[in-house]
């Protein structure tokens, strides 16, 4: 487990912006995040700035055919291919592998809400269900809500046609997908591999699951760190899409490709949720990955009162000194991307010279832990 991973590429779209520069302009800035407080009131939602598809996904049809967490995530990922050099270098692609953090699809309303309706007065509700589910859902449509979609439509876009991973797990599954990555090319299995994630959050259906949780911040944006008070706080949802090109030390040079920075083996955890619990295993993980003196904390905190408390007591106790920067005051909570866009970010903040090493850390609103050591080439 001893070989170097680099990171070659990064591609980022949030509500900041796409691209580097406009995510390291969002960090420098420390302004309130783009939010939108009327759309989904009373619940506040950071939207996607507005992109220009074509730019990455040049066939409509693929467009048309995608659920806006996939363009996303596609649109991402076309941007680390270009930083990375490799968006013309058809056998590198079909080489790279692809590893990805994803929830489900998106529902489709009109179909749910006329089931919905339908049911109220059918006289017998078991086989009205049965016959509208299997009259009104296309099979392109069920297939839609597969969460490896994203994978397979990275590779018809870009060509990156490499085995593919799709971690399913909220908040953990973005860590996981960077443990794998980065564990996979450090033994020598693969050279290559395009990690991250995309979350849409502009979703009336997410938007209950969440609430029927008691997680949602409402009903305006406030610091994640500024969320306790009289209530326990909770996350305000952005949409965000995140990956990175990491490859093997050798293969970069090979092929003289830039480093961007380096990633460390990623350290996780999954404790049993009590008192304390979050900031000893934080404790343990700074440990574990290996991280001294970074020069700034990226904290996922969703904003969750009492696991922000932990988590920044947690980091306290090892690294006293250190700043503490929420990625949730730059895009907001993207759950499953929470984790790649901290990493990207740190390997952007590396690139440019601003950080010599960053300290990631994941806490999931309900489970899962996370450490990522990114640290300038």
């Amino acid at each position: 487990m001893s070989g170097r991973v680099v990171v070659t590429g990064i591609g980022l779209v949030s509500c900041a912006g796409e691209g580097i520069a406009a995510h390291l302009a969002a960090y420098a800035s420390g302004e309130a995040p783009r939010t939108d407080t009327t759309t989904y009131a009373p619940y506040p939602v950071h939207p996607v700035a507005p992109l220009t598809l074509d730019a990455q996904i040049p066939k409509k049809s693929d467009q048309r055919q995608m659920e806006p967490w996939q363009r996303l995530g596609v649109y991402a990922a076309g941007l680390a291919l270009d930083s990375a050099g490799l968006k013309d270098d058809a056998r590198a692609k079909a080489a790279m592998h692809l590893v990805v953090a994803a929830g489900g699809g998106e529902r489709d309303y009109a179909v749910d809400g006329a089931i919905l309706t339908g049911l109220r007065e059918a006289a017998d509700p078991g086989a009205y269900l049965n016959e509208r589910l299997q009259n009104d859902l296309r099979p392109t449509l069920f297939l839609a809500q597969l969460s490896n979609l994203l994978a397979g439509n990275i590779s018809i876009v870009h060509g990156v046609t490499g085995a593919s991973r799709t971690f399913m797990g909220e908040e953990s599954a973005g860590v996981d997908a960077l443990r794998i990555a980065q564990a996979r090319i450090a033994s020598g299995q693969v050279e290559a591999v395009m990690v991250g994630g995309s979350y849409s959050a502009e979703r009336p259906d997410v938007m209950v699951v969440h609430e029927l949780g008691g997680f949602l911040y409402k009903p305006d944006y406030r610091p994640v760190f500024s969320r306790g008070g009289d209530t326990n706080g909770g996350y305000v949802l952005g949409s965000a899409a995140a990956f990175l090109v990491l490859e093997s030390g050798e293969h970069a040079a090979a092929r003289g490709a830039r480093t961007l920075a380096i990633l460390a083996p990623v350290a996780n955890d999954r404790v049993r949720r009590s008192p304390g619990s979050v900031r000893a295993s934080l404790g343990r993980l700074v440990g574990e990955a290996g991280i001294a003196a970074p020069d700034v904390v990226l904290s996922g905190a969703t904003g969750v009162a009492d696991l922000a408390d932990e988590e920044v007591a947690g980091v306290r106790a090892v690294l006293p000194d250190t700043r503490i920067r929420a990625t949730g005051d730059i895009v907001g909570h993207p759950i499953e991307v929470a984790a790649p866009f901290g990493a990207a970010l740190a390997a952007a903040l590396c690139a440019t010279g601003e950080a010599r090493e960053v300290a990631v850390i994941s806490v999931g609103h309900r489970r899962g832990e996370g450490v990522i050591r990114v640290l300038a080439a």
